[in-house]
């Protein structure tokens, strides 16, 4: 196990195309870290850099203090599993997850032990006999793994494993490579674009996008506190809302004026946006960040948003309704199922201010309210 360490770290492809910009990173001993980003933000290149598959451009990459720069990988003391499993379908489950132990010439004994321990973990013992073939996915991933676990390597390097996976066998995926951590407590970087898998698997979260690091925390920090609106709009499930406005001040007191609507700032976000009044910037709200119902933390008669359903899906316990306001043409609330709501129909939605955000203009924009929430969790 091992401190993993990217200093400055830069990916630049012939071309002249950027892949990672000046990555600073430090992945804790037995830390479990997640890349998370869209589609080309850099997340698999730089986990290839590290695994020494890719050549880097700038910086330096260090596992357990050495720079590992120009260390072929065989040498590095990682163990990567990948997205396509990349098992030998010649060889059974045991040859397999033999294999990478017979080219260190271990003794017979010594191989046979760790094999049989790793499927034993793994819960595959009874087939250490079949060939790739005759697994499911779910089998097959988990001897790629396996495969990992049994050289015992100062770090795990994942990209993508669970992707190929229907969305069941990702769930429980998830929970056995968490549990599977917690066990071997081997320092781990994960890279994914699912954003579940990161929130629920990482002890950190590291939000990309076009090879920069825009927000680097622990999950339910980078959740409720995103330091920009594509940090905000990138994690939670719907992503969260945007209305264009401007900060308008009255009586004393600070409203965003969405257009169509004026809606009431909480005190802690006029105390920081105080300076502000008269600019444009955005507001953020969370799905379940609005009711059709002033009850409990939506109560009140200044955080209203009058709406139009266009439409319902029912999700069981939760509904999502689709709406519009006569200034933005789409818009998501995650309420309680409801059965008297239609398509079409007129309705108001009350804000949580405490599941708002405002944030500068531009998709990139700056958190304005950074802090406000635990501000008003403590009042």
């Amino acid at each position: 196990m091992a401190e993993v360490t990217l200093e400055n770290v830069s990916k630049t492809f012939p071309g002249g195309v950027t892949a990672v910009d000046r990555m600073n990173l430090t992945i804790r001993d037995q830390e479990f870290v997640v890349l998370v980003g869209p589609s080309g933000c850099g997340k698999s290149t730089t986990l290839r850099m590290v695994a020494g598959l890719e050549e880097i451009t700038a910086g330096a990459v260090s596992i357990a203090d050495r720079v590992v720069n120009d260390m072929p990988p065989k040498n590095r003391d990682i163990a990567m599993v990948f997205q396509n499993y990349a098992l030998y379908p010649h060889m059974t489950v045991y040859k397999n997850l033999a294999f990478a132990l017979k080219l260190r010439r271990m003794k017979h004994a010594d191989i046979d032990k760790r094999v049989r321990d790793a499927a034993r973990v793994l819960g595959i013992d009874d087939l250490l006999d079949r060939k790739p073939r005759a697994l499911s996915g779910g089998q097959r991933q988990r001897v790629a793994v396996g495969r990992a676990i049994v050289r015992q390597p100062k770090a795990f390097l994942f990209d993508e494993p669970l992707s190929n996976l229907d969305a069941k066998l990702r769930v429980e995926m998830r929970a056995e490579l968490k549990r599977l951590h917690h066990r071997l407590m081997t320092t781990t970087i994960y890279v994914t674009h699912d954003q579940e898998e990161a929130m629920t698997l990482g002890d950190r979260v590291v939000v990309m996008k076009q090879g920069i690091v825009h927000q680097c925390g622990a999950p339910l920090e980078v959740y409720e506190e995103p330091a920009n609106r594509f940090v905000a709009g990138f994690l939670g499930t719907p992503p969260m809302n945007f209305l264009e406005g401007k900060l308008v001040a009255r009586n004393g007191n600070l409203y965003f004026d969405e257009g169509s609507a004026v809606i009431r700032l909480a005190p802690e976000q006029e105390q920081m946006l105080a300076d502000r009044a008269g600019q444009d910037v955005v507001l953020g709200i969370r799905p379940d960040g609005m009711a059709t119902k002033p009850e409990g933390r939506f109560s009140g008669e200044e955080n209203v948003l009058p709406a139009t359903i266009t439409v319902i899906e029912t999700l069981g316990q939760i509904m999502d309704l689709h709406v519009t306001t006569p200034q933005h043409p789409y818009l998501v609330a995650r309420i309680e199922s409801q059965r008297e709501l239609k398509d079409e129909q007129d309705i108001k939605l009350y804000v949580d201010m405490a599941k708002t955000h405002v944030f500068e203009p531009g998709e990139d924009g700056a958190n304005l309210t950074v802090g406000a929430h635990e501000k008003m969790a403590m009042a």
